[in-house]
């Protein structure tokens, strides 16, 4: 069985596809974006990388979200509820974190299935 990098880089891959498991690296918005707008880009980057991997949100299977400031968890969940598939949450953590730069705040990682 073979390891699938998509995306990679000097420090670390986008997302790494292996048998039918695909795990995306933590994605963030674009620095100095309000919280909802970091979300929104963030979730079209995840749609994207899941798309490369050839599956897609109604097969995510757990989501951890950090937020610089856990004030900012009904901004995020309004953006984050509005795009999951309904009839497939996954499972999820969330919390307060700091992040790689102030200018970020709100950071996703996603594991999926590919079915």
């Amino acid at each position: 069985m073979s390891i699938q990098r998509i995306k990679p880089g000097p420090r670390m891959s986008q997302a790494v596809v292996f048998g039918n498991m695909v795990y995306l690296a933590g994605q963030v918005g674009n620095a100095g974006e309000n919280p909802a707008d970091q979300t929104k880009t963030i979730l079209a980057n995840i749609d994207a990388l899941l798309a490369e991997a050839g599956t897609s949100k109604s097969n995510v299977l757990k989501a951890e979200i950090w937020l610089s400031d856990m004030a900012y968890f009904a901004e995020m969940n309004e953006i984050w509820d509005a795009w999951i598939d309904p009839a497939n949450p996954p499972a999820r953590a969330c919390g307060e974190s700091k992040l790689a730069t102030a200018d970020f705040d709100v950071e996703i990682m996603i594991t999926a299935a590919k079915l």
